[in-house]
């Protein structure tokens, strides 16, 4: 070991397979992650703007959209310089620190999942007590646990991987610096640290998933007694949109690392674009889609935005046509000469 150069930078290898349509991937990636960009930007504008929706549910709907908006950035750009530009090298500091925002700001989004299950829980199960017990203060420590659990989980396995030593192999078969990629190419035991981050992995998906589980179950086997058909349909229309975006995250990430290592790269990174690319892109249109209070404030800023943008370009017209092309009339009124004026003044 002492006789061996360690790296300072590594190599992304990205899609070897698609080396030859990386152009067009790199545009569709570019594309899909400004729509991801302006449709949580577009729910966070919405909570904030609209008062009707100051409430726990909302709020903590505002949160996950500021995390997917930070996890797909700390993946997506680098990606698109190495797609479309070329450089696909990436700094030892830089690859570890891509390696801890991506699983800090992931396990933050999960634990907020389970958060937004237990409010559901408690808006459906308990109306009575709701207003009460989600009271904004409490919302906030929930937000604040949520990123705190995050920090928690990956902490431990970042120090351990940013201390294994890498000596000759630097090329990273993935498009980002995936931890089970980059142990793979430590030149030293890695139990630890494989054990490690296999616990940390399951303490965060398993745990934040039985709660929203046992959550969910107790909000079915309260709907499920409601009388009428449109109670029942209306309690189901709140839960929805939630279960639908936690069945593609749990889905992809327990898929990806909670079990043994060995697998085929290439289905790593497909499940990846799920979690990078396709669930953030997806999340704002299905809470949108699904959520007529959501529908009705969209509108309503989009036709506030249209209104001032009419108002803007008329008083820009306006304003346009007064300096550039004045009225020229084809007469003047010229005042009378000082003796017909004093004339008049005198009534002759």
């Amino acid at each position: 070991m002492e006789n061996q150069s360690f790296i300072t930078e590594f190599i992304l290898l990205d899609f070897p397979q698609f080396h030859q349509q990386e152009c067009l991937l790199g545009i569709f990636l570019l594309a899909s992650y400004l729509l991801t960009l302006a449709g949580n930007t577009m729910i966070i504008t919405v909570v904030i703007y609209n008062h009707h929706l100051h409430t726990p549910m909302y709020f903590f709907l505002w949160n996950l959209s500021c995390l997917e908006i930070l996890i797909t950035t700390s993946i997506v750009p680098k990606v698109l310089v190495s797609l479309l530009l070329g450089y696909k090298t990436i700094s030892y500091p830089a690859c570890i620190a891509q390696c801890y925002f991506f699983f800090f700001l992931g396990s933050s989004d999960f634990a907020l999942l389970a958060v937004m299950a237990f409010d559901r829980y408690m808006a459906i199960c308990n109306p009575l007590h709701y207003a009460t017990v989600m009271s904004s203060q409490l919302c906030l420590w929930l937000v604040v646990g949520s990123c705190a659990a995050g920090f928690l989980a990956t902490i431990l396995p970042t120090i351990l991987v940013a201390q294994l030593p890498f000596c000759h192999a630097n090329s990273i078969d993935h498009f980002f610096c995936d931890s089970v990629a980059l142990v793979k190419l430590a030149c030293t035991d890695t139990s630890l640290v494989e054990l490690a981050s296999f616990f940390s992995s399951t303490a965060v998906l398993l745990g934040s998933f039985i709660l929203t589980m046992m959550s969910y179950t107790y909000i079915i086997r309260t709907i499920l007694k409601i009388p009428s058909a449109s109670g029942r349909h209306k309690a189901f229309s709140t839960c929805s949109s939630h279960f639908i975006v936690v069945s593609l995250g749990y889905g992809s990430c327990i898929f990806m690392y909670v079990r043994p290592s060995g697998s085929d790269p290439s289905v790593n990174k497909m499940v990846s674009l799920v979690n990078t690319v396709l669930t953030p892109l997806l999340s704002p249109f299905i809470f949108t889609l699904r959520n007529q209070q959501v529908k009705d404030a969209v509108k309503a800023i989009v036709k506030q935005v249209i209104f001032s943008l009419n108002k803007y370009w008329l008083r820009s017209a306006q304003q346009y046509f007064l300096n550039i092309l004045p009225i020229r009339t084809s007469f003047s009124v010229q005042k009378p000469p000082m003796k017909v004026d004093r004339m008049l003044k005198f009534g002759f």
